[in-house]
């Protein structure tokens, strides 16, 4: 029964998620504060919730039962629940983490108070405590895979803090912040698409460093581009 469930949060996953990916591009090279820029925006965000959303069920139904729902791969049952399970559960929280982020930055630009909604600040109380997770089970694991990844939820934490709670960010800060946040969540959802959708047509490509790294010096390059364009 739990790999049935895990399967149908798998295909609901792939079909939501191939639909964010080509949204993310529309609004990234397009032309910005446009009517296109907003819908596709939106469309994007919304998938990205949608993605993390399923992704937490991945998780939740992997650590209930890592071989079951992972036959194929022949991995050590604490591997496939640290990986496929606890860091898949950090990186879900940590696309929603940035989805809710970069759009309350924007929905919020004329009213900075706004930020400091409940939600938002729980947000960042949940990702600390999953990225610590991820980072100590990795750890116990012997991982470096995921000691290293969990330093990018704690960068988001204190950030998106800092943003939150300064009293006078500046004019064009929460442009910055939402351009970071949402590029951030694109970065996520791609890195998890090509590590862990590749691992299942090549096992041995789960923790190469290739895959895991692309989707972030790519979002990376995007972000700075844009931050040096507003500046």
């Amino acid at each position: 029964m739990i790999h049935l469930l895990h399967d149908a949060f798998v295909a609901g996953h792939i079909v939501v998620g191939a639909l964010g990916l080509v949204a993310f591009w529309v609004p990234v090279v397009g032309r910005k504060g446009g009517r296109r820029h907003r819908d596709w925006g939106a469309i994007f965000a919304r998938c990205m919730l949608g993605v993390g959303t399923l992704a937490i069920g991945i998780s939740v139904t992997t650590l209930l039962d890592p071989v079951g729902t992972h036959p194929h791969m022949g991995f050590d049952p604490a591997f496939i629940a640290g990986v496929f399970g606890w860091m898949m559960l950090y990186l879900a929280i940590l696309t929603i983490n940035l989805t809710w982020y970069g759009m309350s930055c924007v929905r919020n630009k004329r009213d900075h108070r706004a930020n400091r909604e409940w939600r938002n600040i729980a947000l960042q109380a949940i990702l600390l405590v999953a990225a610590t997770n991820c980072a100590v089970r990795g750890v116990l694991l012997v991982e470096p895979l995921m000691i290293g990844i969990s330093t990018i939820g704690f960068a988001t934490v204190f950030t998106n803090t800092w943003f939150i709670l300064n009293p006078a960010p500046g004019r064009d800060a929460w442009l910055r912040q939402h351009l970071k946040g949402l590029v951030g969540a694109g970065i996520s959802v791609y890195t998890a698409f090509f590590a862990f959708g590749a691992v299942r047509m090549a096992p041995e490509l789960a923790l190469s460093p290739i895959l895991w790294a692309a989707p972030c010096i790519v979002g990376l390059s995007i972000i700075f581009y844009h931050w040096w364009n507003i500046w």
